[in-house]
């Protein structure tokens, strides 16, 4: 699970009520706050983790800013626009901004066409294009319906490709200060082509932090294959993408992204609105439990708070709301289902490393294992083995504090750090210790383990064996 912290969770207390009600991966959102302010939520979870009795892994997520456009900056105050009423678009700062017009950070004239949309505001205002002048930079609209037009509204443009670069000097300022602070994941906002995510990759460097991309409009759905092969996972960015496609297309959307992450082994993580209704209230709607239970039936491996957690009223009955409901969702799943069908959509050859990950999930069905073990440099061999959603837990053990983080955005992996992996058969003996005396095995129960005769060495797991747990206690 995904939160987003804000003013009202940023203390090491109630980060760590948030750890505690269910959080996995904190969320810092990019288009607020200075370096400083973020520092403070990095250096809470980590003070708090650093405190707690038993180990967690919280992973920590840098979400950016992105190419946004916006409008009308520092207006005196909101202009009240009439449904009928003509406003024109300009890219002029010393034009005065009144109810007859307004510049945006954009050069709108040289994207929109007459018959185009412009919506503002979350798509609370809409605009038809019915003119538009290239040489002055003037798009004449008409106002589609009454509304207040704010202080830096954003600005979408549904079906409309937008030249707009990759990454922002802010946001590579904001990825690099992400590197410095060796934060887990880079949510890249906008994304809408694989070179977006290369162009990011290059800023990351040898840090092995994994990038997300967030699918936000029409593009990033039209090249949606290319993106998911450049990124490590993909958020369903519901909020954006909901303006700029017809909001009756965003659940056939989501279905999508999350089905071909599903199939590709990538983790996808849905997000917006999933419990808008607890910012203020003690309970979620109906209709809000019912989005979070579908995502979870569908295959999405995350579930994202936002505003619930950064400014709601209560941040931890939502994360604990949340929580329940995915577990109830999950029982529901008919995992013996799952394996032949992703099986089935998994092009072959694969590598060695998702060939044993494979075997191990079959394996683990075949022999009733209680628990599947798997020895991890890099989290990829986890991932690989959470693709093919075992029913029986997982035990991801590293010697890499990062990718033990990494692994929180996993769907049923339990990461193990251990100093060392160099003495394998111990690591393991140790791992089915801890699977027992926490409950997830019993001793003589079978256990699925996969390993690699080179250890500690990125992309060597060759080894799959079937073992009986121990009877006795750490």
């Amino acid at each position: 699970m995904f939160t987003l912290t804000g003013p009202k969770t940023q203390s090491v207390e109630n980060i760590g009520k948030l750890v505690e009600a269910g959080m996995n991966v904190v969320r810092m959102n990019f288009s607020h706050g200075d370096h400083a302010f973020h520092l403070k939520t990095i250096t809470a979870i980590r003070a708090y983790l650093a405190q707690r009795k038993t180990p967690k892994h919280v992973a920590i997520l840098l979400d950016t800013k992105g190419p946004e456009i916006r409008c009308l900056e520092n207006p005196s105050q909101e202009i009240p626009l009439t449904a009928g009423q003509t406003f024109i678009f300009h890219n002029d700062k010393s034009r005065f901004v009144d109810a007859n017009g307004g510049w945006t950070t954009y050069n709108l004239a040289g994207s929109v066409r007459p018959g185009n949309r412009i919506l503002v505001g979350d798509g609370l205002i809409g605009f038809e294009v019915v003119k538009v002048d290239q040489e002055t930079g003037e798009v004449v609209t008409r106002v589609e319906n009454d509304g207040l037009l704010g202080d830096t509204k954003g600005v979408n443009l549904p079906a409309v490709e937008v030249l707009l670069p990759a990454i922002t000097e802010k946001d590579e300022k904001d990825i690099l200060f992400g590197v410095q602070q060796k934060v887990d994941f880079i949510a890249a906002s906008f994304i809408r082509k694989a070179s977006d995510v290369h162009e990011i990759r290059k800023l990351l460097g040898d840090s092995r932090i994994k990038i997300i991309s967030k699918i936000e409009n029409q593009e990033g759905l039209n090249n949606f294959d290319e993106i998911l092969e450049a990124s490590d996972g993909v958020m369903v960015a519901r909020g954006d993408l909901g303006v700029e496609i017809p909001v009756e297309q965003v659940a056939r959307a989501q279905k999508m992204m999350i089905r071909k992450c599903n199939f590709a082994g990538k983790p996808v993580i849905t997000a917006t609105q999933m419990l808008e209704s607890m910012i203020v209230n003690p309970r979620p709607t109906r209709a809000e439990a019912t989005d979070v239970a579908n995502a979870v039936l569908d295959g999405t491996d995350c579930v994202m708070l936002s505003g619930e957690t950064a400014k709601g009223s209560h941040p931890v009955a939502a994360v604990e709301t949340m929580a329940r409901i995915c577990r109830e969702a999950e029982a529901d799943i008919n995992y013996a289902d799952l394996y032949p069908t992703l099986r089935r959509h998994t092009q072959v050859p694969t590598g060695t490393a998702e060939g044993i990950a494979s075997c191990a999930v079959k394996t683990s069905w075949d022999v009733h294992a209680a628990l599947i073990i798997v020895l991890t440099t890099t989290s990829n061999t986890a991932r690989y083995i959470s693709k093919y959603r075992p029913i029986a837990p997982v035990l991801a053990i590293t010697s890499s504090d990062q990718a033990a983080r990494q692994c929180s955005t996993l769907r049923g992996i339990y990461p193990m750090l251990v100093p060392s992996m160099k003495d394998t058969e111990n690591v393991i003996h140790r791992a089915m210790l801890w699977g027992v005396k926490n409950g997830m095995a019993q001793a003589g129960d079978p256990v699925v383990v996969t390993s690699g005769i080179i250890t500690e060495v990125s992309g060597q797991t060759n080894l799959l064996r079937v073992m009986k747990c121990p009877g006795f206690d750490i």
